[in-house]
């Protein structure tokens, strides 16, 4: 069954979103020796057994394409100060890699300076809306000690502790 939403409700849909802090990545996936990529906001950890993470895709993609032929990713959950990759893998286009440095790690496509990186075996594609979610089996993972790229009130910042205690 599809649901339409009027425009009025996803006026505010949308501004209610604006208020909410979320990191940014980019999902990234090989195309024989080509790297693609895309930035998102919509990802997130799943489950601790087995390791798994989640990443919202848009259904019309040529990223989400990829990953689905391919059946891998890899979350580059940048760093503050990485906006301008950010905006860059945001926009549409296939070369979006074009003198950006980067490396293959697990046979996907890494940036450097990253705050955390995560490659991904596909364990299930889901239908949400305008976007597929890909669940994704967490092969690989490391942190940076840097703080993390968040996107708020559009516009990007980063996190700080209120106290400085960790939880």
């Amino acid at each position: 069954m599809e649901t339409v939403s009027s425009p009025s409700l996803t006026d505010d849909f949308r501004e209610v979103m604006s208020g909410v802090c979320t990191p940014v990545a980019v999902v990234t996936t090989m195309d024989g020796d080509r790297p693609h990529g895309t930035t998102v906001s919509a990802f997130a950890s799943l489950s601790l057994e087995p390791p798994m993470v989640l990443a919202a895709l848009d259904r019309r993609s040529e990223l989400l394409a990829l990953v689905r032929a391919r059946g891998r990713f890899g979350l580059n959950v940048l760093a503050s100060g990485q906006q301008a990759l950010a905006t860059r893998f945001a926009r549409k286009g296939a070369d979006k890699f074009q003198g950006v440095p980067w490396r293959t790690e697990h046979g996907l496509p890494r940036l450097p300076g990253v705050a955390g990186w995560l490659a991904c075996r596909v364990h299930q594609l889901v239908s949400g809306g305008d976007h597929v979610i890909a669940l994704g089996l967490v092969d690989a993972a490391q942190r940076l000690a840097v703080s993390p790229l968040t996107y708020h009130a559009r516009g990007f910042g980063t996190h700080l502790p209120v106290t400085g205690e960790r939880c």
